[in-house]
């Protein structure tokens, strides 16, 4: 399968970069500083610089893919990030120009790593309305709420893949569960999942699509 990975040297685009590499994929791994891309990268890996502000450009890279994977969020170490949604809202404006460029390129398919926030906590609240979603994290997961009702409202083949409430570098087991808009908690109220983990979860949504159109989630 050739993939198109966006944001490719983010904490979950490097995992999910490895994860395709691991599994023989091609990929085109896009990246605004190609330096942050790993070295040694196989042969079946091919490096594209780009900050995904052109449509058109988007377009030209992904066009011939068989899924396009967007990895893409605001950086945490910006200081704006938990004081100004302007700045998180580029969540909204990328995934609008992605949306646009899916189309353009006709790519069969659109991956995005998205929040927890929209996730239902308890029946009827959402983790973002729950009182235990952290104060610092409200703006980017409201952009990430934006950027999920975007896919919803287009008419191209999307998935969103919400992780749960914590994602962390860790293991790579292979031993989760899925769920769709519920969060997943384990035995004792927790709801995490590693980077490592999440990665294997979503490029085996990419080989076997079972959530097209659809948002799932992951967690132990």
């Amino acid at each position: 399968m050739h993939v198109a990975l966006l944001a490719s040297t983010g904490r979950a685009g490097r995992t999910i970069l490895d994860e395709l590499v691991r599994r023989g994929h091609h990929v085109t791994a896009v990246a605004r500083n190609l330096d942050k891309l790993p070295e040694g990268l196989p042969e079946t890996v091919t490096a594209v610089q780009d900050g995904l502000t052109s449509v058109d450009r988007i377009a030209e890279i992904i066009r011939g893919a068989d899924a396009v994977v967007s990895a893409f969020g605001p950086s945490s170490s910006d200081p704006r990030y938990s004081t100004d949604i302007s700045y998180t809202d580029q969540m909204v404006s990328v995934t609008e120009r992605l949306i646009a460029a899916v189309r353009e390129a006709d790519a069969p398919r659109l991956i995005v790593v998205g929040g927890a926030g929209s996730l239902e906590f308890s029946p009827g609240v959402t983790v973002l309305k729950s009182g235990y979603w952290p104060e610092p994290y409200v703006n980017i997961a409201t952009s990430h709420m934006k950027a999920f009702a975007a896919l919803r409202a287009s008419d191209i083949n999307w998935t969103y893949f919400s992780p749960p409430m914590l994602i962390t570098p860790g293991e790579r087991t292979g031993q989760f569960r899925l769920g769709g808009d519920s969060l997943i908690k384990d035995a004792e109220g927790k709801s995490l999942i590693s980077f490592e983990d999440y990665a294997v979860a979503l490029v085996d949504e990419l080989e076997k699509p079972a959530h097209e159109r659809a948002r799932f989630t992951a967690g132990y």
